[in-house]
Formats: structure tokens, sequence, C-alpha cells
């Protein structure tokens, strides 16, 4: 009876939980794989029972903004009535860390895609590269990889590729950068530091710095540091502590860190189209 009551207590504190908080996205899973542990983590952990669909209904939870699977980093999760606070994510600035390669380039614009062509890479200097950084900064065009959560007909262009359909590349889109900056160069890698807004793809910059180098370049590391106000170092909960009172706790802090975090204005470079992803 103890036991059960103390469930009761869980899975009470787990229904009333209710706002953002962020989560530390490992290497490999998709980002709704990683929001579909975390719900089975606490409804798990609240003794809750559920099977198939129900289990989408009793837990409203949700992320703002996917990270490609070979990412790692800040995923921002919604809770309760947080899930409708998620679309300002997707708007709202983000910054990563990218290492690129030079002299290789693939169809996914990472290091999970297949070779579709090599290039001498040599002649490229490290002034070469800063030079070259300066043309995509600010507001700029950006065509989005073919490989992408970005949809066709209701199903994502990353599928249809996998399907081997014939997939037309996206128009070229008005994107923001903040900031961008060479932290290191030793060919053929390089790596950078990018603040951007919504709708940026740190994948196609990579691929575009390439060609514009006149050789060509593709991902092979990718971390999401900040979100909104969320960063990697101090908001990001690890896997081990996807639990109910860590959560609490965490929700408690970022309520705090939100009401503190500037409106940023509306932008022309956000992307209607994408959505916050709710389960």
């Amino acid at each position: 009876e103890a036991g059960g009551a103390a469930l009761g207590r869980a899975a009470d504190k787990l229904f009333s939980l209710s706002g953002l908080f962020a989560v530390r996205k490992p290497k490999g899973p998709t980002s709704a794989a990683v929001l579909n542990l975390l719900k089975e983590r606490l409804l798990a952990e609240a003794g809750v029972q559920t099977n198939g669909k129900k289990r989408n209904q009793v837990l409203k939870i949700g992320h703002g903004g996917t990270l490609d699977s070979a990412a790692t980093g800040v995923l921002v999760v919604g809770i309760g009535k947080g899930t409708k606070m998620l679309g300002t994510m997707l708007a709202g600035s983000k910054k990563y860390t990218a290492i690129g390669m030079l002299g290789k380039a693939t169809d996914t614009l990472d290091a999970t895609g297949k070779v579709t062509e090599e290039k001498p890479y040599d002649q490229v200097t490290k002034g070469d590269l800063e030079n070259v950084l300066q043309k995509f900064t600010g507001d700029i065009m950006q065509v989005p990889p073919l490989y992408s959560a970005l949809k066709k007909d209701g199903e994502r262009l990353s599928t249809l590729m996998k399907r081997g359909e014939a997939v037309e590349a996206k128009p070229a889109r008005p994107v923001r950068v903040y900031s961008l900056s060479l932290q290191q160069f030793q060919p053929p890698l390089f790596t950078l530091d990018v603040e951007c807004g919504g709708g940026f793809y740190v994948r196609s910059l990579v691929n575009d710095i390439g060609k514009e180098l006149s050789t060509c370049a593709t991902v092979q590391e990718l971390t999401r540091t900040k979100q909104g106000p969320f960063t990697l170092e101090e908001h990001a909960l690890q896997e081990d502590k996807w639990t109910i009172d860590e959560i609490a706790q965490s929700l408690e802090h970022c309520t705090a860190l939100l009401l503190g975090e500037p409106a940023r204005k509306k932008l022309k470079t956000e992307h209607p189209g994408e959505t916050a992803v709710i389960c």
C-alpha cells in the first residue's frame, strides 16, 4: 500500500509538471526517439501503465526544434502547457559548434552519408577560410539539405530520399546568421562557432563554404550548444537525470530563466512551415 501511495504521488507530480526544460540529446537517435524514451522513463517512474496510442494521450510532451540524428546537444522540451511555448524556441537564436572536413562531399552533407565528390584542398589557407565566413554572416539565402525534416506531401524529404525517390531541392530561402567564427584550422578539419536564427542548416553552411573555397566540405561533428536561453553546460539534463524530481527542479530554474529572456522581434527569416513536434 505504501508503494502504491508513493507511485500515486509520483504520477500526480508528473502530471502537474508544466513548462520548458532542456535535455542533452546523444549522438545516434532522432530527436523524436529521444522524446519517446524520455516519456517512457517518466511514465514508468510514475507507475503509469500504457500501451500503444494511449501513451500519447496520457502525457503531453514535445520538442522545440529537430536536431539531426548524428548531432548532439541542447534539445528543448515542453511538457504540459509548456508545449504551447515551443514555437518561440523555433524562432529564437541557436548556437552550434561544427567540425567540418575539406575535400569531401556527401549526399547527406554530413559524415553519415555516401561520398559523392572528392576535391583537393591543399590550396586553402586559414586566411581564405576566415575571409569566406564573412560572406555567410548576416541575412543570407540558403538552400536546405535534401536529407532534412522538411516535408513534401506530408512526408519528410529524408524519408523520401532513403526510399530512393526523386526529390527536388527546396528553393533558397532567407536565413539569419548572427555570428560566425573560425575556432580551429587543422586541414582538412576546421571548427566553426555559429549563432543563427530559425530555419538555418549548419550542414548547408559547411557545404556552401566548401564550394566557395573551390573545393568541397562536409560536417563531421555537430553540437547545439545553446537554444534560446538554454545552454548545454548549464541547463541540458544528462540521461541519468531524466527523472520526475530532476525535471521539476529544472522547470523551476528555467521558468526564471525564460522570464529574464528578452523577446526577439519576429524575423522575416522565420519559416512558418516548421512546427514544434508534439507527441
